[in-house]
């Protein structure tokens, strides 16, 4: 018997049944549109590293005129609220042990002696490293504090021959929020595009209507596009949506090209939702297509997509298991489009993985697809 040929007629039918279904099942447009806004705005209010209060105790044990000016820095550079002046070390202890203070600053004795004769006081910086994070930032921000403090003692003697002046680029005030939200957009992507499809195959086997598809003259072919076309529409919306929030809510700078920004979508989307169909083809179970969705989708897209972890700072073995997480790619394009606007060219290597991503799971989805119809 000669095969029937594809149909754009049957494709067309597929699709406006998929988009009733999904207009009629309440679950399905909860979790297309609300799912995305509330992940953004909880990740993106919850997840920041910018510490914007640090506790400062001071051991002061020279109490001069040049100590207090030089402590003036500190609460002078709105990171550091000085909370406790303490009289020993082991007040300055307690005051950490307690959490009471992130850091604690001890100015020896002579201070102001040893600065007027040439010599160069050593200050003690004591900091709670139970948060290695925060005490890392905070032992950054009194280094600069203090680098400034001795540049202008030098100054009324010498005159700098060099005038060091750092500038950043792309994110000049170092916020966080600004290279957090494009990389959240494709996490979250990542997770709505598997979860969305994976319960569409599934959905048809419990419900017993895979059976009567079957029957019916639809091909392979059309019944796999006609369940990714509507999803596939829902997934620019989100993505549009998502940017649309990230620039007028969190204030995230969109300076790339809005036309390649789509392009990098659809191809990060043909690849998402033949994910989650593959997902959804191997599990009959909408329970367990909704699980294994999320497992092979949020904890390697969270965890090793580059989006808060420096994947050069990975061990070689786990930098080896990034490249077939998806969401790697996404999150490295999209904050170059986002901050950069970098031009195709410059993030060719990532547009072809996932390119190559989105064919090849395609390819095996499609191919699952055909032999559990058969």
């Amino acid at each position: 018997m000669k095969p029937r040929a594809f149909s754009w007629i049957r494709l067309w039918a597929l699709v406006k049944k998929e988009f009733i279904h999904i207009l009629r099942d309440p679950r399905s447009l909860a979790m297309a549109f609300l799912m995305p806004l509330i992940l953004l705005i909880l990740f993106g209010y919850a997840i920041t590293m910018d510490i914007k209060t640090l506790n400062l105790a001071v051991y002061d044990q020279d109490r001069s005129a040049t100590s207090r000016l030089y402590l003036e820095g500190f609460p002078a550079s709105s990171y550091f609220t000085v909370v406790a002046a303490v009289d020993s070390y082991a007040a300055a202890r307690e005051e950490l042990d307690r959490g009471r203070a992130h850091l604690a600053l001890v100015i020896p004795r002579h201070f102001a002696r040893d600065l007027e004769q040439g010599h160069n006081p050593q200050v003690q910086i004591l900091a709670d490293g139970s948060d290695a994070n925060t005490a890392t930032i905070a032992l950054g921000y009194a280094e600069a504090i203090t680098n400034r403090f001795s540049s202008a003692q030098q100054g009324r003697a010498i005159e700098l021959a060099v005038d060091n002046r750092v500038r950043v680029w792309y994110n000049p005030e170092l916020k966080s929020r600004w290279f957090i939200i494009p990389g959240l957009i494709a996490v979250i992507m990542t997770v709505i595009t598997a979860l969305l499809t994976s319960l569409t195959v599934s959905r048809e086997w419990e419900s017993g209507t895979m059976e009567q598809l079957i029957a019916t003259p639809v091909q392979p072919l059309e019944l796999f596009l006609g369940k990714m076309a509507p999803y596939f529409v829902i997934g620019v919306a989100d993505v549009l949506f998502s940017v649309a929030m990230g620039v007028w809510v969190f204030g995230v700078p969109l300076r790339g090209s809005f036309l390649f920004l789509l392009g990098v979508t659809a191809m990060f989307l043909v690849g998402g939702l033949s994910l989650g169909i593959m997902v959804s083809t191997i599990a009959r179970s909408q329970l367990v297509a909704s699980q294994l969705a999320m497992v092979v989708t949020f904890l390697p897209a969270f965890l090793l997509s580059g989006f808060l972890y420096s994947i050069d700072n990975m061990p070689r073995f786990l930098q080896g298991v990034t490249h077939v997480v998806q969401a790697r790619y996404f999150v490295e394009v999209l904050k170059n489009i986002f901050l950069k606007a970098s031009p195709p060219s410059f993030v060719a290597y990532d547009l072809i993985f996932l390119a190559l991503f989105a064919v090849v799971v395609f390819a095996i989805a499609l191919g699952k697809f055909r032999k559990k119809l058969s």
